[in-house]
């Protein structure tokens, strides 16, 4: 064996040593939350510590039988999935408009965009409040989704409007020659080229909304519009006390698809936050 190949080898044996001890840093935790939520409570509240944990589904039980988890579980993907629509449907052309068209205050008009996500919640909670039981929103899952959509509208524009500066204008030119419109454009080119931005902006918002409390707390004061986020709030009160491996299960279960959802998607996820970010 030659000295290049083994210290190839060694190399590739070091990377993969390296990139295990980070995956098994950030996955402690993880399997530490469900190790708590498959746990009995009195295990869990006790000052001694115990090495031997007992495996128990009365977590897993009390979610699904003493409260409506799966209430909660519907409103938030209907919820979720419903603002990811809305902030597609008005980002995609308001990012096309900002990245190709010429007009007075178009950098100022994205500017602002963006600096709307920078503003303190608190600062429009109340007045969103009055305007959602002025339009008889109010406990709605409708409600969430119009919130979801607007918190994260500006971050969707920016990141599709970041990518869709790299698409050569070249190819809108010919197609122009050929008697394309702009909106077919759009469709039929900018949109496919753009995807990876567009599969990042979607998955991102739904980050955010999925971790969104303030809002889905003001909004929604019963069982028909709680999400998984008020959810976890039930079990930290009341007669019982904090129930830390209810807390620890459903926290874990939200976790699982938004895990699954980029892991999947990953390779779309890392162009989607990469190209782009050279331009403005």
């Amino acid at each position: 064996m030659s000295v290049s190949r083994r210290k190839s080898g060694e190399s590739l044996v070091l990377r993969y040593a390296v990139l295990g001890a980070w995956a098994l840093f950030c996955l402690v935790p993880i399997l530490w939350f469900l190790s708590i939520g498959l746990r009995p409570r009195v295990e869990i509240i006790t000052p001694e510590p115990i090495y031997w944990p007992t495996v128990s589904l009365d977590a897993w039980h009390a979610i699904w039988d003493d409260w409506p988890m799966g209430a909660y579980l519907r409103n938030s993907v209907l919820a979720i999935l419903g603002s990811v629509v809305i902030d597609l449907v008005l980002a995609i052309p308001a990012a096309y408009s900002l990245a190709r068209y010429s007009y007075p205050g178009r950098e100022n008009i994205g500017f602002y965009i963006l600096s709307t996500r920078m503003m303190a919640p608190a600062i429009v909670a109340i007045p969103i409040f009055f305007l959602f039981r002025g339009l008889g929103l109010l406990d709605t899952i409708w409600a969430l989704m119009l919130v979801y959509a607007a918190i994260n509208l500006s971050v969707v524009t920016w990141i599709i409007r970041s990518y869709m500066l790299d698409v050569p204008k070249e190819l809108e030119d010919a197609a122009r020659t050929d008697g394309a419109s702009d909106l077919r454009i759009l469709w039929e080119i900018v949109i496919p080229i753009c995807r990876p931005g567009i599969i990042t902006a979607a998955v991102i918002a739904a980050i955010f909304a999925i971790n969104e409390f303030l809002f889905t707390l003001l909004i929604a004061s019963t069982q028909n519009a709680y999400t998984l986020s008020v959810a976890l709030a039930n079990f930290t009160g009341g007669s019982d006390g904090v129930i830390y491996n209810a807390i620890a299960l459903v926290s874990f279960l939200a976790f699982v698809p938004v895990f699954v959802l980029v892991v999947l998607i990953q390779k779309h996820l890392g162009r989607g936050l990469t190209m782009g970010a050279l331009k403005g």
